[in-house]
Protein backbone atom coordinates (compact mmCIF):
# COMPACT_ATOMS: atom_id res chain seq x y z
CA UNK A 1 0.00 0.00 0.00
CA UNK A 2 1.53 3.35 -1.05
CA UNK A 3 1.48 6.38 1.23
CA UNK A 4 -0.90 8.31 -0.99
CA UNK A 5 -3.28 5.36 -1.31
CA UNK A 6 -3.29 4.92 2.47
CA UNK A 7 -4.22 8.50 3.24
CA UNK A 8 -6.92 8.44 0.57
CA UNK A 9 -8.53 5.19 1.70
CA UNK A 10 -11.67 5.43 3.79
CA UNK A 11 -11.47 9.17 4.39
CA UNK A 12 -14.49 11.32 3.69
CA UNK A 13 -15.45 14.44 5.60
CA UNK A 14 -12.02 14.97 7.19
CA UNK A 15 -10.64 16.20 3.86
CA UNK A 16 -12.59 19.44 4.32
CA UNK A 17 -12.41 22.32 6.78
CA UNK A 18 -9.68 22.88 9.40
CA UNK A 19 -8.70 19.19 9.49
CA UNK A 20 -8.23 19.22 5.73
CA UNK A 21 -6.03 22.29 6.05
CA UNK A 22 -3.86 20.57 8.65
CA UNK A 23 -3.57 17.49 6.45
CA UNK A 24 -2.63 19.63 3.48
CA UNK A 25 0.25 21.25 5.36
CA UNK A 26 1.41 17.94 6.83
CA UNK A 27 1.32 15.91 3.66
CA UNK A 28 2.99 18.40 1.35
CA UNK A 29 4.42 16.85 -1.76
CA UNK A 30 4.08 13.20 -0.64
CA UNK A 31 0.48 13.07 -1.86
CA UNK A 32 1.22 13.92 -5.47
CA UNK A 33 -0.62 10.77 -6.49
CA UNK A 34 -3.78 12.29 -5.03
CA UNK A 35 -3.75 15.43 -7.17
CA UNK A 36 -6.17 15.94 -10.04
CA UNK A 37 -5.40 16.57 -13.68
CA UNK A 38 -4.44 20.18 -12.98
CA UNK A 39 -2.11 19.11 -10.18
CA UNK A 40 -4.37 20.80 -7.63
CA UNK A 41 -4.67 18.92 -4.32
CA UNK A 42 -7.99 17.29 -3.60
CA UNK A 43 -7.87 18.21 0.07
CA UNK A 44 -10.47 20.85 0.87
CA UNK A 45 -11.89 20.60 -2.66
CA UNK A 46 -14.93 18.46 -1.87
CA UNK A 47 -18.59 19.42 -1.97
CA UNK A 48 -18.98 18.78 1.74
CA UNK A 49 -16.27 21.27 2.76
CA UNK A 50 -16.76 22.36 6.37
CA UNK A 51 -16.61 26.07 5.59
CA UNK A 52 -19.47 25.90 3.08
CA UNK A 53 -21.56 23.79 5.43
CA UNK A 54 -22.15 26.34 8.15
CA UNK A 55 -25.71 27.56 8.37
CA UNK A 56 -26.84 25.21 5.61
CA UNK A 57 -28.94 22.08 5.75
CA UNK A 58 -27.00 18.95 4.83
CA UNK A 59 -27.01 15.22 5.38
CA UNK A 60 -24.30 14.17 7.80
CA UNK A 61 -21.92 11.82 5.94
CA UNK A 62 -20.88 8.58 7.55
CA UNK A 63 -17.67 8.66 9.56
CA UNK A 64 -15.21 6.25 7.98
CA UNK A 65 -12.28 4.50 9.65
CA UNK A 66 -9.91 6.98 8.00
CA UNK A 67 -11.82 9.98 9.37
CA UNK A 68 -11.53 8.55 12.87
CA UNK A 69 -7.86 7.76 12.33
CA UNK A 70 -6.97 11.28 11.22
CA UNK A 71 -8.96 12.77 14.11
CA UNK A 72 -7.00 10.57 16.53
CA UNK A 73 -3.70 11.67 15.08
CA UNK A 74 -4.40 15.38 15.30
CA UNK A 75 -5.86 15.31 18.82
CA UNK A 76 -3.03 13.03 19.98
CA UNK A 77 -0.47 15.68 19.04
CA UNK A 78 -2.42 18.25 21.08
CA UNK A 79 -2.48 16.07 24.22
CA UNK A 80 1.15 15.01 23.96
CA UNK A 81 2.21 18.65 23.85
CA UNK A 82 -0.04 19.59 26.79
CA UNK A 83 2.67 19.14 29.43
CA UNK A 84 5.28 20.96 27.37
CA UNK A 85 7.21 17.90 26.24
CA UNK A 86 6.92 14.88 23.97
CA UNK A 87 7.66 11.79 26.04
CA UNK A 88 8.95 8.80 24.06
CA UNK A 89 6.57 6.50 25.93
CA UNK A 90 3.60 8.55 24.73
CA UNK A 91 4.91 8.47 21.17
CA UNK A 92 5.42 4.70 21.46
CA UNK A 93 1.85 4.34 22.73
CA UNK A 94 0.54 6.06 19.60
CA UNK A 95 2.71 3.92 17.34
CA UNK A 96 1.79 0.68 19.15
CA UNK A 97 -1.89 1.57 19.14
CA UNK A 98 -1.91 1.97 15.38
CA UNK A 99 0.21 -1.15 14.92
CA UNK A 100 -2.28 -3.19 16.97
CA UNK A 101 -5.30 -1.68 15.27
CA UNK A 102 -4.19 -1.33 11.64
CA UNK A 103 -1.12 -3.53 11.22
CA UNK A 104 2.55 -2.59 10.84
CA UNK A 105 2.45 -1.06 7.34
CA UNK A 106 -0.53 1.18 7.90
CA UNK A 107 0.79 2.08 11.35
CA UNK A 108 4.05 3.27 9.80
CA UNK A 109 2.12 5.52 7.41
CA UNK A 110 -0.05 6.81 10.26
CA UNK A 111 2.93 7.58 12.49
CA UNK A 112 4.70 9.33 9.63
CA UNK A 113 1.71 11.62 9.25
CA UNK A 114 1.51 12.01 13.03
CA UNK A 115 5.07 13.35 13.18
CA UNK A 116 4.35 15.79 10.36
CA UNK A 117 1.23 17.06 12.11
CA UNK A 118 3.07 17.37 15.44
CA UNK A 119 5.51 19.81 13.82
CA UNK A 120 2.69 22.31 13.29
CA UNK A 121 2.39 24.95 15.99
CA UNK A 122 -0.78 26.70 14.85
CA UNK A 123 -3.37 23.95 15.24
CA UNK A 124 -6.70 25.32 16.46
CA UNK A 125 -7.96 22.65 18.85
CA UNK A 126 -11.37 24.30 18.98
CA UNK A 127 -11.86 24.41 15.21
CA UNK A 128 -10.70 20.82 14.79
CA UNK A 129 -13.04 19.64 17.54
CA UNK A 130 -15.97 21.59 16.17
CA UNK A 131 -15.54 19.84 12.83
CA UNK A 132 -15.34 16.45 14.56
CA UNK A 133 -18.38 17.24 16.72
CA UNK A 134 -20.42 18.23 13.70
CA UNK A 135 -19.52 15.19 11.65
CA UNK A 136 -18.86 12.34 14.11
CA UNK A 137 -21.41 10.41 16.19
CA UNK A 138 -21.33 10.51 19.99
CA UNK A 139 -20.10 6.93 20.51
CA UNK A 140 -17.07 7.55 18.28
CA UNK A 141 -16.29 10.79 20.11
CA UNK A 142 -16.32 8.88 23.40
CA UNK A 143 -13.81 6.49 21.87
CA UNK A 144 -11.56 9.43 20.98
CA UNK A 145 -11.52 10.57 24.61
CA UNK A 146 -10.67 7.04 25.78
CA UNK A 147 -7.72 6.93 23.40
CA UNK A 148 -6.45 10.34 24.54
CA UNK A 149 -6.42 9.27 28.18
CA UNK A 150 -4.45 6.20 27.13
CA UNK A 151 -1.82 8.45 25.57
CA UNK A 152 -1.65 10.66 28.66
CA UNK A 153 -1.14 7.62 30.91
CA UNK A 154 1.50 6.03 28.70
CA UNK A 155 4.37 7.73 30.55
CA UNK A 156 3.17 6.37 33.88
CA UNK A 157 1.00 9.26 35.04
CA UNK A 158 -1.67 11.62 33.78
CA UNK A 159 -0.55 15.17 34.51
CA UNK A 160 -2.89 17.98 35.47
CA UNK A 161 -2.08 19.78 32.23
CA UNK A 162 -3.03 16.69 30.22
CA UNK A 163 -6.30 16.28 32.12
CA UNK A 164 -7.14 19.94 31.50
CA UNK A 165 -6.37 19.57 27.79
CA UNK A 166 -8.51 16.45 27.42
CA UNK A 167 -11.29 18.12 29.41
CA UNK A 168 -11.15 21.10 27.04
CA UNK A 169 -11.30 18.77 24.05
CA UNK A 170 -14.25 16.95 25.63
CA UNK A 171 -16.13 20.22 25.99
CA UNK A 172 -15.51 21.14 22.37
CA UNK A 173 -16.72 17.66 21.36
CA UNK A 174 -19.92 18.03 23.42
CA UNK A 175 -18.95 15.22 25.78
CA UNK A 176 -20.68 15.97 29.09
CA UNK A 177 -18.80 16.00 32.39
CA UNK A 178 -20.34 12.71 33.57
CA UNK A 179 -19.09 10.84 30.51
CA UNK A 180 -15.71 12.57 30.81
CA UNK A 181 -15.36 11.51 34.46
CA UNK A 182 -16.50 7.98 33.61
CA UNK A 183 -13.75 7.52 31.02
CA UNK A 184 -11.18 9.32 33.16
CA UNK A 185 -11.89 6.92 36.05
CA UNK A 186 -10.90 3.99 33.82
CA UNK A 187 -7.31 5.23 34.02
CA UNK A 188 -7.07 5.74 37.78
CA UNK A 189 -7.05 3.37 40.72
CA UNK A 190 -9.18 4.63 43.59
CA UNK A 191 -11.87 3.26 45.87
CA UNK A 192 -14.77 5.06 44.19
CA UNK A 193 -13.73 4.56 40.57
CA UNK A 194 -16.36 1.86 40.00
CA UNK A 195 -19.07 4.36 40.91
CA UNK A 196 -17.56 7.01 38.64
CA UNK A 197 -17.34 4.62 35.69
CA UNK A 198 -21.02 3.75 36.10
CA UNK A 199 -21.84 7.45 36.62
CA UNK A 200 -23.54 6.95 40.00
CA UNK A 201 -22.94 7.96 43.61
CA UNK A 202 -22.23 5.67 46.55
CA UNK A 203 -25.66 6.41 48.01
CA UNK A 204 -27.63 4.63 45.25
CA UNK A 205 -29.53 1.41 45.82
CA UNK A 206 -28.50 -1.96 44.42
CA UNK A 207 -31.29 -1.74 41.87
CA UNK A 208 -29.95 1.64 40.75
CA UNK A 209 -26.49 0.10 40.34
CA UNK A 210 -27.98 -2.57 38.08
CA UNK A 211 -29.85 0.07 36.10
CA UNK A 212 -26.71 2.17 35.71
CA UNK A 213 -24.75 -0.86 34.52
CA UNK A 214 -27.30 -1.63 31.81
CA UNK A 215 -27.23 2.00 30.70
CA UNK A 216 -23.43 2.22 30.55
CA UNK A 217 -23.06 -1.19 28.92
CA UNK A 218 -25.36 0.01 26.17
CA UNK A 219 -23.51 3.34 25.83
CA UNK A 220 -20.07 1.72 25.59
CA UNK A 221 -21.01 -1.41 23.67
CA UNK A 222 -18.55 -2.11 20.80
CA UNK A 223 -21.43 -2.44 18.35
CA UNK A 224 -21.97 1.32 18.72
CA UNK A 225 -18.90 1.95 16.56
CA UNK A 226 -19.27 -0.92 14.09
CA UNK A 227 -19.38 1.65 11.28
CA UNK A 228 -15.71 2.46 11.96
CA UNK A 229 -14.72 -1.06 11.00
CA UNK A 230 -13.51 -4.08 12.98
CA UNK A 231 -10.10 -2.49 13.58
CA UNK A 232 -11.62 -0.09 16.11
CA UNK A 233 -13.65 -2.70 17.96
CA UNK A 234 -10.71 -3.58 20.21
CA UNK A 235 -10.56 -0.12 21.77
CA UNK A 236 -14.30 -0.12 22.32
CA UNK A 237 -14.12 -3.58 23.89
CA UNK A 238 -11.66 -2.23 26.47
CA UNK A 239 -14.13 0.44 27.59
CA UNK A 240 -16.87 -2.18 27.73
CA UNK A 241 -14.69 -4.45 29.91
CA UNK A 242 -14.05 -1.58 32.30
CA UNK A 243 -17.81 -1.15 32.76
CA UNK A 244 -18.21 -4.87 33.41
CA UNK A 245 -15.34 -4.88 35.91
CA UNK A 246 -16.80 -1.86 37.73
CA UNK A 247 -20.15 -3.61 38.03
CA UNK A 248 -18.59 -6.87 39.22
CA UNK A 249 -16.60 -4.96 41.84
CA UNK A 250 -19.75 -3.36 43.22
CA UNK A 251 -21.56 -6.70 43.13
CA UNK A 252 -18.84 -8.16 45.33
CA UNK A 253 -18.65 -5.17 47.69
CA UNK A 254 -22.42 -4.90 48.12
CA UNK A 255 -23.14 -8.63 48.04
CA UNK A 256 -25.88 -8.74 45.40
CA UNK A 257 -26.30 -10.86 42.29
Amino acid sequence: MSYSKWIGAGIGWSFGGPIGAILGLALGSVVDAMSNGNNQPLIGDRDYDYGRRRGQHYTKPKTESGDFEVSLLILATVVIKADGKQDKRELDYVRNYFANVYGKERANHAFRLFKQVSNQNNISTRQVCLQIRQMMDHASRLQLIHFLFGIAQADGMVTEDEVKQIYTISGYLSINSRDFESIKAMFYDSADNAYKILEISKSVTDDEVKKAYRKMAKKYHPDRIMHLGPEHQKGAEEKFRQVQMAYEKLQKERGFN
